[in-house]
């Protein structure tokens, strides 16, 4: 007979397309409940934008599934002991001040600030000046560059403004009331310098951004940032007083929920396969970036660094294929002689925001799961050749036998389809570790909730065996 649970935290994963809720019972991990919506993102040619209430109203619809269902468990809103949010890195969200957005959130995967990223780029001194002083470069997903975007384009939206923040922040401050980010993905900015722990402020002056209209930083994503409002707490239905954690950025989240941490060397490698593709590892000492500009030197929830390279088309192309080709996902061969880039939305590793996909290679014998075989191919390829960067910016050396050997942690929702598995393993020739768990970004973010109440968030997950 399963017992009630009598401590359960609350880890919210608001990605791109999506909002879910996972209730978590906080002495064994198990996932209790779980609710879910979607967002709207909007959007030709480069745009993509979502407005930031979208958000707010898939939380309040999402909390409300997944306490419903966590009632089928014999437990109410009042074994809720804290909550946090992990959200999609580097969106630009501009309030006024009331703290109701001025305009659409423009989403990392907006590319239409690429001018805007080179033009800051340039006026530092180029990549190398960038990755000395905040660890990483940036390129149009970073919100720097989403900020130049709008001085330049929306002139009027950027002198009103009376708060920037990001995804997470805006969540976070709606349930608190407090405006608190944290380092993780405070790194994904372009204006926070990872080795003094801090916002530059010389960078800020290059923005034309002032700090005042900024969060404060906390230590780690799993400090307790304040309280859960009576506001928030009539919209969600959980009781107000309940710990808030400042939470953090996806990645850094995934990261946390893998049980991965600032252990001196490198933990893990990981491999997810989204509607983009990340490559990433949690090490303890800043990264080597200079020279690899497609590795972002970020830092990671939990004190660490989250060195990681990023692929704009992952999952979501491939699939585009398979509806094109009308084929099943796993109906596919290897690509022989037909090699395809499926670089459907520009892409961000290479720096290539312009893009589009290419074909070549083709044949009379060319089937058509041989094409969706390279779109797999050409996905992974892309990938496994950031993962090298990311090695390299911890001080190994990707053709090492030893490096060559380290497994690789597959994870996402591509990590459940055969062929992705497959095609990754016979690419890379490293073994594969799959979790038997999903959802890491929610579960890591549900640890940052248990550290809001005192318990370390990585220790957590490892006792969890996530």
């Amino acid at each position: 007979m399963t017992s009630t649970p009598t401590c359960v935290v609350l880890g919210v994963d608001s990605s791109t397309q999506s909002t879910k809720a996972v209730f978590v019972d906080a002495f064994t991990g198990e996932v209790l409940a779980t609710g879910r919506a979607p967002h709207v993102v909007q959007g030709v040619g480069g745009a993509r934008e979502t407005d930031p209430e979208v958000w707010w109203e898939a939380l309040r619809t999402a909390v409300t599934a997944g306490l419903d269902a966590l009632a089928g468990r014999g437990a109410g809103p009042g074994a809720v002991a804290g909550l946090a949010v992990a959200g999609q890195q580097h969106g630009l969200v501009t309030l006024d001040r009331d703290g109701r957005a001025l305009r659409p959130a423009l989403l990392w995967n907006d590319t239409r600030s690429a001018p805007q990223a080179v033009e800051l780029v340039d006026a530092l001194g180029g990549p190398a000046a960038w990755s000395d002083r905040t660890g990483s470069v940036p390129v149009a997903s970073f919100t720097a560059a989403k900020w130049l975007w709008l001085r330049r384009n929306d002139p009027g939206t950027a002198s009103a403004c009376a708060a920037v923040r990001l995804p997470h922040d805006f969540l976070t401050e709606r349930l608190c009331g407090q405006a608190v980010t944290d380092p993780g993905d405070a790194s994904g900015t372009g204006w926070y310098d990872t080795g003094r722990g801090a916002y530059d402020p010389e960078l800020l002056e290059l923005l034309g951004l002032s700090p005042a209209l900024l969060p404060a930083v906390a230590p780690t994503a799993g400090f307790r940032a304040g309280s859960l409002t009576p506001a928030a707490a009539a919209v969600l239905g959980l009781p107000a007083g309940i710990a808030v954690a400042a939470g953090t950025g996806d990645n850094m989240a995934a990261a946390v929920g893998l049980g991965l941490g600032r252990s001196g060397l490198l933990d893990h490698p990981v491999l997810s396969l989204g509607t983009s593709g990340t490559a990433f590892a949690v090490t303890a000492d800043r990264p080597r970036t200079r020279g690899l500009p497609q590795v972002a030197g970020f830092a990671s929830a939990d004190g660490g660094f989250l060195p990681l390279a990023c692929t704009l088309n992952c999952t979501l192309a491939v699939d585009k294929m398979s509806a094109l080709l009308g084929l099943d996902r796993d109906d596919t061969a290897p690509g022989g002689e037909a090699v395809l880039l499926p670089y459907l939305d520009g892409e961000r590793t290479p720096d290539l925001p312009a893009a589009s996909g290419l074909l070549t290679g083709l044949r009379h014998t060319t089937t058509r799961q041989q094409l969706l075989g390279a779109a797999y191919e050409g996905a992974v390829v892309t990938l496994l050749r950031a993962l090298d960067d990311v090695l390299r910016a911890c001080g190994l050396d990707p053709a090492d036998p030893r490096t060559a050997a380290l497994p690789l942690r597959l994870v996402g929702g591509g990590a459940a389809g055969r062929t992705w598995r497959d095609t990754v393993r016979r690419l890379s020739g490293r073994p594969l570790v799959v979790p038997a768990r999903t959802e890491h970004v929610a579960l890591g973010a549900a640890a940052l909730a248990a550290g809001a109440t005192g318990e370390d968030p990585v220790a957590v997950v490892r006792a969890w065996d996530t």
